[in-house]
Order: structure tokens, then C-alpha cells, then sequence
């Protein structure tokens, strides 16, 4: 496949970070680790991750603003562009040994995401995807699954953490999916679960209180893989709003019928 040069950027700062992150992975309980919030933690590998693609990106474009989990907002003085990054998505996964995490990077301009780069070092699968030129796993050609009744699908959730709010409203949704579907699954890492939904691996995935660096990349990639990826409304304002609803064309409108079914009355 034929990358763009600001593609070719955004790959080389991801496999940069992954290498270390990977090197800091093979040592996982010699990281030091502090406490950020209830179940969220966040380590020195993760800092050390952010700064590397940050600085990678801004080397090569310094007027482009950069949005990262572990930083504060740096505003891009061109106006039109930003960088959005997760330097380490899965921390939880990471720090417990689990070889699901990756490092997101995702480019917007003018309030669009153009490319996108999601990178899980423990398995070296490398997501890529440019606006209008299809996504990518490694070099294989990206389309999401065919299937189109809920009953034959697997479908990706993400589950609320200790210290977030709604937990009652999400196993009411939780009910009432399995109530519909072949299987759920959920990795605890929302990049490389909208990545498998890309990669056809998953039929779908749904969940809400999401940040735009958990989500940003892996929006294009399903999109590019011909998939629908839209808030729960199914409109566009996934990132402002922190839900999220992806899959087929079938899967994406069945699934947000049964996500959105009221609570029975008691």
C-alpha cells in the first residue's frame, strides 16, 4: 500500500512509542506506577510513550495542534489541524501483563479525521487508514463483516471502570444485547476494539463516556473499511459527545435500536 508522507510520519512515531513500550512490557512489574484516578492508572511508560509521539509529530509539522490523554491541549497555530494520540490505550491491560494495548494516533483537519494509525507492539499489528484511501492492517485491505442479523454477530463493549458513572445503565443495555446476539466480547481497550470492528473480527461495538483519543482513529478506520461509526443518535458528534455505535450498515442500525430500548418499568 502507498502511504502519504504525513501517514509515513504518524507510522513512524507509533512504531517508535510501541518499541518502547514494548522494552517497558517485557518489565511490567518493575514499572513504576501511579494512581490517577479509581482504575485509572497510568505508569511511566505511558508518559514516557506520549512524549515520544509528540515530539516525533511536532518535528515534522510544529504548527499542528496535539491533543493527548497525558498532557494538556498544545494549540496548533495553523488553525486547521490537530494531532489526537492515545500513547497507551489499555493501561489497565498493560500494567496486569495483558497483550491487548496499543498506541492511537489520529489526524484531524477542520474538524475531520483524514489518517489514522492504531499499533499493539505485543502482537505487531499496525492499523493505518487515510480518508478515501481504504484501511489497512500490516498491508491487507480492510472491510468490515457481512453479517446482518444480531443473532450471528459478536459484538464489542466497553464496561464502565470503578469511579465512572452509569454502571446501572450500561448492564441494562448489556441485558439487553445479550439478549439479541451471538456473543459480547471486551478487551479494554477501545482503539483495538473499533480496530477489530474494521478488521471484520468483531461485527459491531458500543460504548459511551469514551475521550476523543480513545475513539478518533479508530472512527476512520471502520469508516474506510466501509463500515458506519456514529453516536448513538447516529449522527457525527462522536467525539464531542463520548459515544460511540459502530459496525455494517445492518449491525450499526439494529444495535443502536436495542442499545437505546427503555428500561422496563418495575
Amino acid at each position: 500500500m502507498a502511504r502519504s508522507a504525513l501517514l509515513n510520519v504518524m507510522v513512524q512515531a507509533a512504531l517508535k512509542a510501541g518499541k518502547s513500550l514494548g522494552r517497558d512490557f517485557g518489565e511490567v512489574q518493575n514499572l513504576q506506577v501511579s494512581v490517577k484516578g479509581p482504575g485509572d492508572f497510568v505508569s511511566a511508560a505511558d508518559r514516557k510513550a506520549e512524549k515520544i509521539v509528540r515530539e516525533e509529530l511536532m518535528k515534522a509539522r510544529p504548527t499542528y495542534g496535539f491533543l493527548g490523554e497525558e498532557s494538556e491541549e498544545i494549540k496548533g497555530t495553523d488553525g486547521a489541524h490537530r494531532w489526537i494520540v492515545d500513547p497507551l490505550d489499555g493501561t489497565t491491560n498493560f500494567l496486569h501483563g495483558i497483550p491487548a494495548f496499543a498506541v492511537s494516533i489520529a489526524l484531524e483537519r477542520n474538524g475531520e479525521i483524514v489518517a489514522a494509525v492504531v499499533f499493539n507492539p505485543a502482537t505487531d499489528e499496525l492499523y493505518t487508514a487515510e480518508r478515501g484511501g481504504g484501511a489497512f492492517l500490516n498491508d491487507r485491505r480492510l472491510r468490515v463483516a457481512a453479517r446482518r442479523v444480531l443473532s450471528d454477530c459478536v459484538i464489542g463493549c466497553g464496561v464502565p471502570a470503578l469511579g465512572k458513572r452509569n454502571h446501572g445503565k450500561f448492564l441494562v443495555e448489556l441485558r439487553h444485547v445479550m439478549g439479541e446476539v451471538a456473543g459480547i466480547r471486551r478487551l479494554g481497550a477501545p482503539t483495538l476494539d473499533l480496530a477489530h470492528v474494521a478488521a471484520g473480527r468483531f461485527d459491531g461495538f458500543w460504548e459511551a463516556e469514551l475521550a476523543p483519543w480513545d475513539m478518533a482513529a479508530g472512527i476512520l478506520l471502520i469508516r474506510e473499511a466501509g463500515g458506519f461509526a456514529t453516536d448513538w443518535d447516529g449522527g457525527t458528534a462522536i467525539l464531542e459527545g463520548g459515544a460511540i455505535v459502530a459496525g455494517n450498515e445492518h449491525v450499526h442500525k439494529a444495535l443502536i435500536e436495542v442499545i437505546k430500548r427503555p428500561i422496563p418499568a418495575k
